[in-house]
């Protein structure tokens, strides 16, 4: 099964596109749930959900939705001491997601080197206890297909963690020309792309542009890729940006309408609705 998803669901720049108009915050991940069977969760990077939220996520979304959310940046950018309590008590939050929770993500800032792999290494300890792991690094020592790639690839390998693949070649390929571009080219890393996957649970993270064109150029040979995991027996997480994720949703419909399998992104939306009604 391909897990596809945006970075967030809570988008109200998508009504009259995957939402009705008239639809209250309240229930977007209820609609949100009925195109997509997953999302990225980068809410939890900036800040802790209540409880009561965390019950609300897991009652609100579909029965065959699966989340990803990101370790706190709290904890994920903090090498110089382990903080295991801290740690357990948001693992702890978020457990009642119990089966919706497919990873958790852990992503790294490009400071993070190899120095710190005895850190990650007791992060993994603990978090792979309790849930399936995946982990982004941003510094460009692990690509280099060589003693520190290996190293770190091993480590994730030890945990049964999967490595997250980042790939922003599309956004870097336009000059910025608008705010929301020059916005995206300041914050997205722009590393070497490495087709990884060390466990079942493959995850793609693919920042495009607003230009579809531009996007299925260089989402091209994700299709194929994905098409092979899928034969594989794989369950690949992929998840689409845009420079200010207006046009997300619609990337990553386009790349499930190229790959050609069955998908419920592609049922109609709101926006296919109101379209035929002008006609």
């Amino acid at each position: 099964m391909l897990y596809l998803g945006c970075p967030v669901w809570a988008n109200p720049q998508w009504k009259n596109l995957i939402f009705n108009s008239k639809l209250e915050p309240s229930d977007f991940l209820a609609n949100y749930s009925r195109y997509f069977n997953s999302v990225e969760g980068n809410t939890s990077f900036y800040a802790d959900p209540s409880p009561q939220t965390v019950t609300r996520w897991a009652e609100q979304s579909s029965e065959h939705f699966r989340f990803t959310l990101k370790v706190p940046k709290r904890l994920s950018h903090q090498f110089q001491q382990f903080q295991a309590e801290e740690l357990q008590h948001w693992l702890d939050l978020i457990a009642p997601l119990a089966d919706k929770l497919a990873l958790v993500h852990l992503q790294l800032p490009a400071f993070f080197s190899p120095e710190h792999l005895s850190w990650l290494k007791q992060m993994l300890n603990q978090m792979c206890s309790s849930f399936a792991v995946a982990v982004e690094v941003r510094h460009p020592v692990f690509f280099d297909k060589a003693e520190h790639e290996i190293t770190l690839n091993r480590l994730l390998r030890d945990f049964a963690a999967e490595r997250v693949i980042f790939d922003s070649r599309a956004l870097f390929s336009v000059p910025a020309t608008t705010p929301a571009l020059v916005d995206a080219q300041r914050k997205k890393p722009y590393l070497p792309v490495h087709a990884v996957a060390l466990t079942n649970s493959p995850l793609l993270r693919f920042v495009g542009t607003d230009d579809m064109a531009v996007n299925q150029h260089y989402y091209q040979p994700w299709l194929g890729k994905v098409r092979q995991w899928l034969d594989e027996g794989k369950t690949p997480f992929c998840f689409f940006h845009s420079p200010d994720n207006l046009t997300a949703p619609v990337l990553a419909r386009q790349f499930v309408m190229d790959l050609g399998i069955d998908h419920p992104i592609l049922a109609p939306w709101p926006q296919d609705q109101t379209q035929l009604s002008l006609l």
